[in-house]
């Protein structure tokens, strides 16, 4: 046999042509086959190529469902690789804001412990220097209420106790007692 394939188109059944010989077919016979026959092939060559049109057309199909399911997948991966460097970076996003967050506590809690000793000493200072400025009024009352008492009498024995009378000074100096403000008699009272 020979490796070529010997291919038989309906056409070529239909101009095949049989020598005639007295005691051969009947001719109508043969050429009734013949055409069937060729009818036959017209059928199988359309339906072969109908066959194979909707198989190239089906292998389109699966080429472009395998290039989808490709891409989806390919998708797929990409999204579950975004998603796992999201969340990554979320991850690191959030400590680094924790730990600013943590810092700028700690620096205000810092500031303000630091105001706090300020202004424990600033009122220290304040109730120092207000304790050391009553110290201070209540000396200068007293030296003033002294001076008083020893103006008062002074002027009391050398003017008027001695022969009875009362002189102005000793006016003065009783109402200068009568009419010491309140608060500097409280100063000297405690």
């Amino acid at each position: 046999m020979s490796d070529e394939v010997f291919r038989l188109t309906p056409l070529d059944v239909r101009k095949q042509e049989f020598k005639k010989t007295m005691r051969g077919y009947d001719p109508l016979v043969v050429e009734d086959f013949r055409s069937r026959v060729a009818d036959e092939m017209e059928r199988i060559v359309r339906e072969k190529l109908a066959l194979e049109e909707r198989l190239r057309h089906v292998e389109e199909q699966l080429r472009e469902y395998k290039a989808r399911e490709k891409a989806m997948n390919d998708a797929l991966v990409a999204a579950q690789q975004l998603r796992a460097e999201t969340r990554e970076q979320a991850e690191r996003e959030a400590q680094m804001i924790l730990r600013e967050a943590e810092a700028d506590a700690e620096r205000r809690l810092e500031r303000a412990r630091r105001e706090v000793e300020r202004l424990e000493g600033s009122g220290q200072q304040l109730a120092q220097k207000h304790h050391a400025y009553l110290a201070s009024l209540r000396a200068l009352v007293e030296r003033q209420k002294a001076e008083l008492e020893a103006l008062a009498n002074s002027e009391a024995v050398s003017f008027g106790k001695v022969a009875g009378t009362i002189t102005p000074a000793d006016e003065r100096a009783r109402e200068a007692r009568k009419s010491s403000p309140k608060w500097i008699k409280s100063i000297v009272e405690e």
